[in-house]
């Protein structure tokens, strides 16, 4: 029930103490600016690292190879490992039953590109057809390598985006015929790639074709795979790491690798790297709500504490309340109201400061591992929430410390 006379006591009490009540509630502003800020960042860095896993597709497996670092059947450290095509059909016959996309990637960087008087350095790469979807590559126009380029050993090329823009600048590009390190190549395909102008630098050509061309024979600098979706993220971990398990074990075999070396063989499972990068945000996350409700807690002490110091200086003005009839749940109530009343408006206006700065600098704040940190309704809710419970429990125990006094006690009191 509305009581005027019990909000004109909190103004009247809050004016008595201007400076303690702005203290108190600046503590429990801050608790409340600090949590919601910790837990925007914390957003952003997901937001972060979850743009990096978007470059390629989510489940990609890849492999390349390094140098022998033990010896092993004979055979010297040192020995520099060559996957080739046959390493790429045999993983593809094995795992057919498994496997989504699949490709080979035979890559030379820095090759001279030329269109009309304009030219550029690219890294150019030799790939099947699966390798837009490997590379969560979008076509903005034209198409993209296909089985049969590869087949007949075509000279197309599918260019990037920042490709596009220094050859053509606004010109069509589809159709027209650009030069590679001297042979020439049409352009049938231009992209797109979450991953920006670092990713869109780049020029795809026929595997077949790369191979040809740069008189690599049958070598392949990579292998790309993705196997078929899971239902659960569980079930997709396990499956990606037996997968690369059994690849590992199997090209080691063939190349006659030590099973313990751990140089020749490289393999990157974008699964295994996704969930160590989440478990660690997950971590980060409950970190900074643990330091945020710290810092809540730590201004709701001092709620506790002027509540107690304000029930001291009104011993007597509640012993006389008591003298004359008054109910020891109206004087808890009077002291709860007073302690939600100072908790719930400090904590709104540092829920609502809070909110206004991520607006206004939050779209500002572009980083690798930190992207527009931002807190959903849901969060601020619960802030909401935990700041009234924080408020009544702040007032509770002086409130109950008021309640008990006697009068005869009260009225004694200097």
């Amino acid at each position: 029930m509305f009581s005027l006379e019990r909000w004109q006591e909190i103004f009247e009490t809050i004016r008595k103490n201007k400076l303690r009540t702005f203290l108190t509630g600046l503590s429990v502003a801050s608790g409340i600016f600090i949590l919601v800020i910790l837990l925007a960042i914390g957003q952003g860095m997901q937001n972060g690292i979850a743009s990096e896993f978007e470059n390629d597709a989510t489940n990609r497996i890849s492999v390349w190879t390094g140098v022998t670092s033990e010896s092993y059947k004979g055979l010297n450290p040192g020995r520099r490992i060559r996957l080739d095509n046959a390493d790429f059909d045999m993983a593809a016959t094995k795992n057919e039953d498994q496997l989504e996309y699949k490709s080979g990637v035979y890559s030379r960087w820095g090759q001279i590109t030329t269109y009309k008087t304009e030219n550029g350095s690219y890294r150019v790469e030799g790939v099947l057809g699966d390798y837009q979807f490997l590379e969560n590559a979008t076509l903005t126009t034209g198409r993209y390598i296909n089985q049969n380029d590869n087949d007949a050993y075509e000279k197309v090329a599918i260019i990037g985006q920042r490709v596009y823009q220094d050859l053509f600048k606004k010109e069509n590009a589809i159709g027209e015929y650009i030069e590679i390190s001297g042979v020439k190549f049409k352009v049938v395909g231009i992209y797109t790639d979450p991953g920006g102008e670092r990713e869109e630098n780049r020029i795809f050509i026929p595997l077949t074709t790369s191979q040809r061309v740069f008189n690599a024979g049958d070598k392949l600098r990579s292998m790309a795979f993705t196997l078929e979706k899971q239902d659960k993220f569980e079930d997709a971990l396990a499956a990606s790491e037996a997968f690369t398990a059994k690849l590992e074990a199997d090209l080691k075999a063939k190349h006659i690798i030590s099973p313990t070396d751990e140089r020749a063989i490289r393999i990157n499972n974008s699964l295994e790297n996704a969930k160590r990068f989440f478990d660690l945000m997950f971590m980060i996350r409950w970190f900074f709500w643990g330091v945020g409700i710290c810092t809540i807690i730590a201004g709701i002490v001092g709620v506790s504490n002027i509540m107690l110091i304000i029930v001291k200086e009104r011993t007597k003005e509640i012993g006389i309340r008591k003298a004359i009839g008054a109910q020891p749940i109206s004087i808890i109530g009077m002291i709860l109201h007073e302690s939600i009343f100072v908790t719930a408006i400090a904590g709104f206006l540092g829920l609502i400061f809070s909110l206004v700065l991520l607006e206004l600098v939050g779209p500002l704040i572009e980083t690798d591992y930190i992207k527009n940190p931002s807190v959903d309704f849901k969060v601020a809710f619960t802030t909401v929430f935990i700041l009234v419970i924080a408020g009544a429990v702040a007032g509770f125990f002086p409130a109950y410390r008021a309640a008990s006094i006697k009068p005869i006690e009260a009225l004694r009191d200097e």
